[in-house]
């Protein structure tokens, strides 16, 4: 029996979650054998009184999570270009369903590719292959690990991707917080393991492969090349590159695929004590249990532009992002216990294809460039910072106050108003005293603002059929890359449902490549 609006204090006993699951269930004499959370949010409405809302399956096991339906055609041969979450979970379908799948990474595995994001970290010296956006686990390998989705979820994809990392590693509360996250220490162990499941299924992992062309063959595609002279063969190919792979959408612009113009949104990382976010999102600091407090804030400025929170992260730390020699973007990192002294987010304000250069359909890719070179030049090659205060005032900070920045990569101050679009600028001034009125202190003079968040998604869409391929036939874009993803657990559905697709269409249309083998 599965029950929701389960409302007990964040402080509970067995007994209190029993009498609160009868009285949500509306059965005063249930007998309660068993109970499995499923799902469990904080009410803090009446704070400092928090309450835990849950749903639980009571008196019965979780419902069994539905497999893949299909079988693979033995004589098909699959690529997998990208070890992100949409890459990862894609091979892991294939494989999983008995077909030869070989994943291609152009980035080193985790381990050796953490050595690389801490030597950018500390040096400054930038791998263009192995980053914070390239490498096993793609870009949320150097993240909070956020495993929530507002995506629809009909066929039981999203508790797929969560039993998957549980099974890797993940603590059991991804499978029923509403709001689960793994942590950035985590996620490297987590990522090599489900890429070992792929390998003890058959399927075959390849690092420092980086797809620079396509093979076509009478219209469709054939096979890919790898690092400019490898020629491998394949009936189809799932294009899973992750939203930095600028190099790869060029070529495949050249090819002929299908691309749009897409809206997403840029801005800036912003800090705030993380004492003072928790204490008000609680009403109290005497919660130490539930650990340090997220928040969201929305807001809709006088021209129409949406301003918003994005990729929260409590107790964290700011990152330099760059994947391209002379760029620089910004991201935010939490480890599992999100003890830093810090909250961060990304504060971003919408635009769409008309804040655009031109009506091309990378034209969005070269106004985040223009945006994130002069990130770069700003601060010799440094994280710009800025306090909200100087920013306010159109000029350049000299001192931090009471809050110091907490950041991975070095930075210096700058100016972020010469960085950003003026009309992105107006609408930060905006918003920010909003959200000031929504959490008390987050529009103070001293919070410390950094530039830019521009990886927020992608801002092109490489459009696809009913059959999940593109205009190329064979070719199967997907996840956040293709504009079809906004994060860790989107992509890897989309993942699972692009590799499902492809066996599906196997199922009816016979193999066209069979002599070619992947060797």
């Amino acid at each position: 029996m599965i029950i929701n609006d389960i409302r007990v204090p964040v402080r509970y006993t067995e007994e209190m979650l029993h009498r609160a699951i009868r009285k949500a269930s509306g059965r005063k004499d249930l007998r309660i054998r068993s109970v499995r959370i499923l799902r469990r949010s904080i009410d803090a409405r009446k704070k400092p009184q928090l309450f835990y809302v849950m749903k639980a399956a009571v008196n019965e096991a979780r419902k069994k999570i539905p497999s893949c339906p299909y079988k693979a055609d033995p004589g098909k041969h699959y690529i997998v270009i990208g070890a992100g979450p949409a890459g990862l979970f894609s091979a892991l379908t294939l494989a999983e369903a008995g077909a030869s799948v070989m994943l291609l990474e152009r980035g080193k595995p985790v381990s050796e590719r953490a050595e690389d994001v801490r030597r950018f970290f500390e040096t400054g010296i930038l791998d263009p292959e192995s980053n914070v956006q390239f490498g096993e686990g793609g870009a949320g390998t150097f993240s909070d690990g956020k495993l929530n989705t507002l995506t629809q979820d009909r066929n039981g994809l999203n508790a797929r991707v969560l039993q998957v990392f549980f099974e890797a590693g993940a603590p059991e509360e991804v499978l029923y917080d509403a709001r689960p996250h793994i942590g950035t220490d985590r996620l490297p162990e987590i990522v090599e393991n489900i890429r070992k499941r792929i390998e003890k299924a058959g399927g075959s992992v390849r690092f420092n492969a980086c797809v620079t062309d396509f093979l076509m063959e009478n219209g469709r595609l054939s096979g890919v090349v790898a690092n400019g002279s490898e020629k491998i063969f394949c009936d189809a190919a799932v294009l899973a590159v992750g939203h930095s792979a600028r190099d790869t959408l060029a070529r495949l612009y050249e090819l002929g695929a299908e691309m749009e113009q897409k809206a997403f949104a840029v801005g800036v990382r912003m800090e705030h004590l993380q004492q003072e976010i928790t204490a008000w999102e609680y009403g109290s600091l005497d919660y130490e249990e539930l650990g340090a407090a997220p928040y969201k804030v929305t807001a809709k400025t006088d021209s129409g532009r949406g301003v918003y929170s994005f990729c929260m992260c409590p107790g964290g730390q700011v990152v330099n992002a760059s994947s391209e020699e002379g760029h620089l973007c910004v991201n935010g990192m939490s480890d599992s216990a999100r003890s830093g002294r810090n909250a961060n987010a990304g504060i971003v304000v919408q635009v769409s294809p008309e804040d655009y250069p031109s009506s091309h359909p990378l034209s969005g890719i070269e106004f985040q460039r223009n945006l994130e070179r002069k990130a770069y030049l700003a601060a010799g090659g440094k994280i710009p910072v800025q306090l909200y205060g100087d920013f306010r005032e159109n000029r350049v900070s000299e001192v931090f106050g009471e809050i110091l920045p907490d950041m991975k990569g070095g930075y210096g101050f700058a100016n972020i108003r010469e960085i950003l679009p003026e009309s992105l600028s107006f609408a930060l001034l905006e918003a920010i005293p909003k959200f000031g009125r929504m959490i008390r202190g987050f529009d103070r003079d001293d919070a410390v603002m950094s530039a830019v968040e521009s990886r927020t998604s992608s801002p092109v869409r490489i459009t696809r059929n009913e059959r999940l391929q593109s205009n190329i036939s064979g070719l199967y874009p997907c996840g956040e890359g293709a504009g079809y993803a906004g994060g860790i657990v989107s992509a890897a559905m989309d993942g699972i449902r692009t590799a499902e697709k492809i066996l599906e269409n196997d199922a009816v249309f016979p193999a066209v490549n069979a002599e070619n083998t992947i060797p």
